[in-house]
């Protein structure tokens, strides 16, 4: 069942994106809510792994595969949409296949390779996994609604548009920065993995 869960959020995701750009740009003000069910199926998908007693490796990479197209078909989409420069995208991609490519190859399971503790918490700990995953939400929820925004309501767009492109970006900058802050320990330990081999 949890793995229906994690395929329901591609299907979803996909027709999010048919729908930012073909829906009636007054729909679109419904963005945020339905990114919502998009990351909220996530928590649920894991929720019914660990009580139904579903858990697997399948499963865990099957759920850090479909968080990796859902971040990532999202930022293309804002790029695209010329609403987020390409530098964005591309540090989520590179730092997606390197590390989840990294991690799988020194322990064939999602999360496990992690040693030091400061490792642990910034990979694995589930306050910075859970922070992580709420400022990505704000973060797309947040473009998300400033592009029917800025067509819907001039009024306010105009009156507000450097306060609230002020916010974007800064949600913008701080899902970067843990991106990579969650990224360079594994890095960081698979390098030395790879040393002490050598």
């Amino acid at each position: 069942m949890a793995n229906l869960v994690t395929g329901l959020r591609l299907v979803l995701l996909f027709l999010f994106v048919v729908w930012i750009y073909q829906a009636p740009i007054e729909w679109q003000l419904a963005n945020p809510f339905l990114l919502g069910l998009i990351f909220l199926l996530d928590a649920i998908d894991g929720f019914i792994a660990r009580s139904q007693g579903e858990a697997s490796v399948f499963g865990a990479a099957f759920d850090v595969a479909a968080d990796r197209v859902i971040e990532n078909v999202l930022w293309l989409v804002l790029v695209d949409l010329n609403w987020v420069p390409v530098w964005v995208a591309i540090i989520f991609l590179v730092r997606g296949f390197l590390v989840d490519a990294l991690r799988n190859y020194y322990s064939g399971a999602p999360f496990d390779m992690m040693r030091s503790r400061l490792g642990r918490f910034l990979v694995k700990g589930r306050f910075l996994r859970f922070s992580y995953a709420f400022v990505k939400f704000l973060a797309f929820a947040w473009w998300f609604m400033l592009i029917p925004l800025a067509n819907t309501d001039s009024i306010l767009w105009n009156t507000h548009q450097v306060e609230l492109l002020a916010m974007a970006n800064g949600l913008l900058y701080i899902t970067v920065v843990l991106c990579l802050v969650r990224g360079v320990p594994v890095l960081l330990e698979s390098l030395t993995a790879q040393l002490k081999t050598q």
